[in-house]
């Protein structure tokens, strides 16, 4: 039986798989049947590139060309950005699928290991950040009447009502909304509008999952095809150039992983002991924007500092005495261990390419920025600075 369910089924042809073309060193060398090599026909000679009828259409189809790559471009934007999210996951999980490999486990349960370890860290992540919230928003909005009636009651807010009729002005203004149908209907759109955010977002991530693990697993291929396509001359310092980028971004991605982590966590223990309010939700909040450089942290720790105000302001002082000194001990200490195998960049470009990727592309253009500004870097100082060093 076990032989008969190993034997293939009557009729059923093996799988066809896209095959790297053979790579020909010289074609005096190369020793290929003559009946191969004609197999698709000799090629001709080739149409002169000065024939003003051969210019023209060029330039014709050039033109052409580019506007269709421009129409499809801005039409499937949302696609290229699942599909460089995708590619920036797969390539902070290669170094891990790598050093799986150097300890004997075989590239796919490497992938499905390191693919496993993200999907259960996101799951907890959302797992233990829903009901979170809802038990945190729950509470904002059970004491929510209590802080607006304190408020109704001050003195500040009678002193305005008496001089401005604040009270009379914001009940009309409720009248009116109530009895509007088109602000009734705006909110009812803007739920719609929200549910399907949602369910956008929820289908782009299970696309940017399948796509990093195709990419991971393709990287090796993805690698290779790509060195193909370089000059025979040039595909060395080619590879050198490319696994030095891919590389360095591999390894800036696992170390702002680590950075971000032991951020979030001083964070929350700081405010789990100056008791500050919201402290589960806020060390996510801290976690995510330490992922952009240079700025994020500054922006949790503002953030978190007027949270803390709600509590006192020794409490907030505290917090921010603490929290922007680990900053300053990140800084010096923490991120140069972390970092030094990924990525040097100085201050200025670094600030730079943040703020520019940020604009152009949101928070991905922020957290790509800096392993992007390397690789260009390193372009310019291998290709251009040696080229003109040479005349």
């Amino acid at each position: 039986m076990a032989r008969r369910l190993r034997q293939p089924l009557p009729g059923a042809q093996p799988r066809l798989r896209f095959e790297m073309p053979p790579e020909h060193l010289d074609d005096a060398d190369a020793d290929i049947d003559d009946t191969e090599e004609t197999r698709f026909g000799r090629p001709g000679p080739r149409i002169s590139a000065q024939h003003p009828l051969y210019v023209g259409f060029m330039g014709t189809v050039g033109v052409g060309v580019a506007l269709l790559v421009y129409w499809i471009g801005s039409n499937i934007t949302q696609l290229l950005l699942w599909i460089l999210t995708a590619l920036f996951i797969a390539l902070g999980l290669d170094p891990v699928v790598r050093w799986l490999e150097k300890r004997k486990v075989p590239r796919p349960a490497g992938i499905l290991v390191s693919v496993a370890v993200l999907a259960l860290a996101v799951a907890g992540f959302f797992a233990t950040l829903i009901p979170t919230i809802v038990a945190q928003v729950t509470q904002i909005v059970q004491e929510a009447p209590k802080w607006i009636q304190d408020f109704i009651d001050s003195d500040f807010f009678r002193s305005l009502d008496s001089q401005f009729g604040v009270r009379d002005r914001i009940t009309q203004e409720l009248e009116k909304f109530v009895n509007n149908p088109d602000a009734m209907g705006g909110i009812f759109g803007g739920v719609v509008g929200v549910g399907s955010t949602i369910a956008n977002g929820l289908f782009g991530a299970l696309i940017v999952l399948v796509l990093s693990l195709y990419f991971l697993s393709a990287m090796p291929s993805m690698k290779m095809w790509g060195y193909r396509l370089a000059p025979r001359s040039r595909r060395p310092r080619v590879e050198a150039l490319s696994e030095e980028i891919t590389g360095s971004v591999g390894n800036y991605v696992i170390g702002q992983v680590c950075v971000a982590l032991l951020n979030a966590l001083f964070a929350f223990i700081v405010m789990t002991i100056v008791g500050v309010p919201f402290a589960v939700l806020l060390a996510f909040v801290v976690a995510l924007l330490a992922f952009i450089p240079l700025v994020g942290g500054m922006i949790a720790g503002i953030l978190v500092t007027l949270i803390a105000l709600t509590a006192g302001w020794q409490t907030a002082i505290v917090f921010a005495i603490c929290y922007f000194a680990y900053l300053q001990f990140e800084a010096y200490f923490v991120s140069p261990r972390i970092m030094q195998k990924a990525v040097a960049v100085p201050g200025a470009v670094a600030v730079i390419s943040v703020i520019a990727g940020g604009s152009l592309l949101g928070v991905l253009g922020a957290l790509i920025a800096i392993p992007t500004a390397a690789a260009i870097m390193l372009l310019v100082k291998e290709i251009f600075i040696v080229r003109q060093d040479k005349h």
